[in-house]
C-alpha cells in the first residue's frame, strides 16, 4: 500500500472515526454525506478515499469483527466445552449490543469488504470447533448443527435492534432462555431441518440487500 501524504492520511483518519462512530449509533446504512460532514470533509473527498461503501465499512469495523476472532479463539480452548460455548456467545451478545453496526454486520453479507470476510471465515472454523467440543463433551444437544448458530445470532441481533432505547440488556433474558434449551439434557426431538451453509449465506445475503 502506497504511503498517503499527511493531509490525506488525515481525511482518511478522520473517516474512518467519523465512520465508526455513525456506524454504531446508526447502523451500515447511515448515509455517506453524514459521515463526510461529521468528518468535516467533503463527499469527494470520501468517495476518493473509500470508493464503495465496502471499503469504508471495512475501514471502520475490521477491527471490531478480529476483536470477536480473538473471542473465539480463548472460546475454543476452554476447558470446559459448555463455558467456552456459553461464554463466546454472551461476549459476541455483548460486542453486538454495544455497537449497532457490529451487530447489523454479523447477521449481514457485504460487499468490498475481503478483510471482514476472510475475518469471518476464520471465525467460522472456530464456532464449528467450539461447537464439535460442546457436543462432544454431550453438554451440548447433540441435535444442534452449523444453520442452527446463525439462528441464535439473527434472534439476539433482532431483539437488540427492538430494545436498545428502553431495556439494552434484555436480550441477556433471551440469552439464557436459549442457553437452558441448547443443553443436552433439555433436549426434545426437532421439527425439520437446520440450515445448510448455502442456505445461510443466501439469508445473509438477503438481510444485506
Amino acid at each position: 500500500m502506497r504511503t498517503l501524504r499527511k493531509d490525506a492520511q488525515r481525511n482518511r483518519d478522520l473517516l474512518v472515526a467519523a465512520a465508526r462512530r455513525r456506524y454504531a449509533a446508526r447502523g451500515l446504512d447511515v448515509p455517506l454525506e453524514d459521515i463526510a460532514k461529521e468528518a468535516g470533509v467533503s463527499i469527494g473527498t470520501l468517495y476518493n478515499r473509500f470508493p464503495t461503501r465496502g471499503e469504508l465499512i471495512e475501514a471502520a469495523l475490521a477491527c471490531k469483527v478480529a476483536n470477536a476472532v480473538e473471542l473465539a479463539e480463548k472460546a475454543s480452548t476452554m476447558a470446559d466445552p459448555w463455558e467456552g460455548f456459553a461464554w463466546f456467545i454472551e461476549h459476541c451478545c455483548e460486542l453486538q449490543a454495544a455497537d449497532r453496526a457490529y451487530n447489523e454486520l454479523c447477521a449481514r453479507a457485504l460487499p468490498d469488504t475481503p478483510e471482514i470476510d476472510r475475518l469471518k471465515a476464520r471465525g467460522h472454523e472456530l464456532v464449528l470447533r467450539i461447537v464439535g467440543n460442546a457436543k462432544e463433551s454431550g453438554q451440548l444437544r447433540a441435535d444442534f448443527e452449523e444453520g442452527d448458530f446463525a439462528f441464535v445470532v439473527w434472534s439476539t441481533t433482532t431483539i437488540i435492534n427492538a430494545t436498545a432505547a428502553t431495556a439494552p440488556d434484555a436480550w441477556r433474558r433471551h440469552l439464557a432462555f436459549l442457553l437452558d434449551g441448547l443443553r443436552a439434557d433439555a433436549a426434545h426431538p426437532l421439527p425439520g431441518k437446520a440450515l445448510e451453509p448455502d442456505e445461510v449465506a443466501e439469508a445473509m445475503r438477503t438481510l444485506g440487500g
